[in-house]
């Protein structure tokens, strides 16, 4: 089983680079899963403007970029998305990305962790409305951290309860993605 930690804020100076990086020291410490970083700026994933809907691409896409993103994403069995909040909703390159392609996310299960001067709540309420649509399963539990509290040295800082609910969030996913993992 193999569950990617989905970086999802491309911006220069982004802290999403440092919190996937704490996700994925945390997750390698498990044996129930294998763990990956996909990190969303390594992919330089265009606009979508294709006049195929990515729905009904059947995984072929014009862009090579896109086709790349495709490949990654369809290799996971689940996701941890590493989400900041911009202006109380998700990224527009991550909503963009998620948008480009289609079935690669079908049933899949979903966790969060999110970032942001609200910790990123809102940006996590949008991100579980919208994956519904492709019927993957966000699991309950999720972690969401402060840029007031828990950055140092522009990098995520997480307080001690972070690391035991990324261990829930953690849990409840590989469950979750051990229930549909074909």
């Amino acid at each position: 089983m193999k569950i990617g930690i989905v970086v999802g804020s491309i911006r220069e100076g982004r802290l999403g680079r440092s919190v996937g990086e704490w996700v994925l020291q945390q997750a390698t410490q498990r044996d129930d899963a294998a763990y990956e970083l996909v990190d969303l700026k390594d992919f330089d994933v265009p606009l979508l403007r294709a006049r195929t809907l990515p729905g009904m691409a059947d995984k072929q896409y014009d862009s090579p970029q896109v086709t790349r993103w495709s490949q990654a994403i369809d290799a996971c069995d689940g996701f941890v998305f590493v989400t900041a909040e911009y202006n109380h909703g998700v990224p527009g390159a991550f909503k963009n990305a998620f948008d480009v392609l289609g079935n690669e996310w079908a049933g899949k299960p979903v966790g969060f962790v999110s970032y942001g001067a609200e910790n990123g709540v809102r940006a996590v309420e949008h991100w579980r409305q919208i994956v519904v649509n492709f019927h993957m399963v966000g699991v309950r539990a999720q972690v969401s951290m402060s840029l007031f509290t828990e950055v140092a040295d522009g990098r995520i800082a997480p307080s001690a309860l972070r690391g035991p609910a990324l261990a829930t969030l953690l849990d409840q996913l590989v469950a979750a993605t051990a229930r549909t993992a074909t």
